[in-house]
């Protein structure tokens, strides 16, 4: 059974940068779009970016400029790089592909201080 390992997440300061990662355990085909999650205590799970297999990308507005993702299709990959990071930002991030089925992170959780 296929698992999605994260990793990156931790406490950091508003301004701040974290870079979370995420990899595959195993093989996954015909992936399509991969992206990351985020669910804050008290809040829907929401979608913060997501990367196409043909690399076009899309951001929560909230993110839109701070935030990039990327993918790296040889390691079954995704990651998360962080910057500018706001006490808002906190949450638990979920990572997931899509290829037929929904693959998903067990969630790293980002903390950042005011």
């Amino acid at each position: 059974q296929v698992q999605l390992v994260e990793s990156g997440g931790g406490l950091v300061q508003a301004g701040g940068s974290l870079r979370l990662s995420c990899a595959a355990s195993g093989s996954i085909f015909r992936i399509n779009n991969m992206g990351w999650y985020r669910q804050a205590p008290g809040k829907q799970r929401e979608l913060v970016a997501v990367i196409t297999s043909s690399g076009n990308t899309n951001y929560a507005e909230s993110v839109n400029g701070r935030f990039t993702i990327s993918r790296d299709n040889a390691k079954t990959s995704v990651y998360l790089q962080m910057n500018s990071l706001k006490p808002e930002d906190s949450a638990v991030y979920y990572c997931n592909i899509r290829a037929g089925y929904d693959y998903w992170g067990q969630g790293t959780q980002v903390t950042v201080s005011s």
